[in-house]
């Protein structure tokens, strides 16, 4: 059903949505955030849909891809590519819990939330909080180093060029799509969520829902394992995994750091410049769309963290000024994987190699 276009205030037309300076910014954010504020509220009933619906199916297709490992391996392989995506879909439920938009009970979001962690293989408690800090440093090049990781930070290319040899070769390996993107998202999850290494200990809460994590996660391998059998359940969930979090990795790391986002320096940041320019919005065919639970929509995600998963594309047809120039096809999506570097003189992000990805104005060339 289409939506109406909502109208913004007579003095702010879609291009004031796009400031470089501070305070214009602030005005068009304040402004754009009291229309979204309308599409902030839960809906119940669709929230609960989406919970039942997304687990359920999930909880299916795990159960299939069990019975078809004893027929056919490739077979199961296969179907772990849909149920990868469903785990998806869950994980983006659980990060509307983190934000509190799932539900309008704090309660209810966080026991939702730790619940969808389970299956996420991700201690919720201690992934809000650095999520938190994301939401607070994003695209911003002199706040890299609060909140972010490899796949939502990056150096600029002078920063890049000034390091010694071999840092620079690190740096590169460690992005290059093949490590960063299939190797390392597995890991992630498997392993690095396993151990509060990055949380600081006065974060005692946080700390504890990793080793409480791991204790049910635990249990539920050794009950499963005992049930079903321990290579079944291993190599099922295995092949889930990786599947899953090499998607999500994907969908979290383009979201910011695609042909032509926006980074500034603290002084010409700016929070609608950074959602609006700086968060993509990733055209996605429906059914994709689906699997990840709008999370297409950063753009607007960012402006307004407290919109539901299920209300982002409403919101984006309503209001016009949130059809901004950062849209992205799936192939754009795909091709961002090769961008590592904030070039600050052309005011892009580039890769390694002298072929600019978009085409035109190439990026860097190694002297090393």
């Amino acid at each position: 059903m289409l939506i109406p276009p909502v109208s913004l205030p007579e003095a702010l037309s879609p291009l004031d949505i796009n400031p470089l300076t501070r305070d214009h910014g602030a005005t068009a954010s304040s402004s754009l955030r009291s229309v979204i504020a309308t599409f902030e509220t839960p809906l119940p009933a669709r929230s609960i849909w989406q919970l039942v619906s997304s687990i359920g199916l999930y909880l299916v297709a795990w159960a299939a891809m069990f019975e078809l490992i004893h027929i056919s391996v490739p077979l199961a392989l296969l179907l772990a590519i849909p149920t990868g995506a469903l785990l998806v879909r869950i994980f983006i439920l659980q990060h509307d819990c983190g934000h509190g938009s799932l539900f309008a009970s704090r309660a209810t979001n966080n026991v939702v939330g730790t619940i969808c962690g389970l299956l996420t293989l991700t201690p919720y408690a201690n992934w809000r909080r650095h999520h938190a800090g994301h939401h607070g440093a994003w695209n911003n090049l002199d706040r890299r180093h609060s909140g972010a990781d490899i796949y939502s930070t990056c150096l600029t290319v002078k920063e890049y060029q000034a390091l010694p040899w071999r840092e620079r070769f690190v740096y590169r390996a460690m992005r290059h799509p093949l490590v960063a993107h299939v190797i390392l998202p597995p890991l992630v999850f498997v392993l690095l969520y396993r151990v509060p290494f990055d949380t600081p200990k006065e974060w005692k809460r946080e700390r504890r829902s990793v080793h409480v994590t791991n204790a049910i996660l635990a249990g539920a391998v050794l009950g499963l394992g005992l049930l079903l059998g321990f290579w079944q359940v291993l190599v099922v969930q295995a092949f889930i995994i990786v599947v899953a979090s090499i998607i999500g990795v994907w969908l979290f790391a383009l979201q910011h750091r695609f042909d032509n986002s926006h980074w500034a320096r603290q002084e010409m940041w700016s929070f609608s410049s950074a959602s609006l320019d700086g968060s993509s919005c990733l055209k996605l065919p429906r059914v994709l769309q689906w699997f990840t639970g709008n999370i297409g929509f950063h753009h607007i995600h960012h402006l307004a963290p407290r919109v539901p998963n299920y209300r982002l594309q409403a919101c984006y047809e309503a209001i016009p000024a949130l059809r901004t120039r950062t849209q992205l096809s799936l192939w754009a999506g795909l091709r961002s994987v090769w961008l590592s570097l904030w070039d600050e003189d052309a005011d892009r992000m580039v890769g390694f190699s002298r072929r600019r990805t978009g085409g035109g104005r190439s990026g860097i060339e190694e002297s090393a």
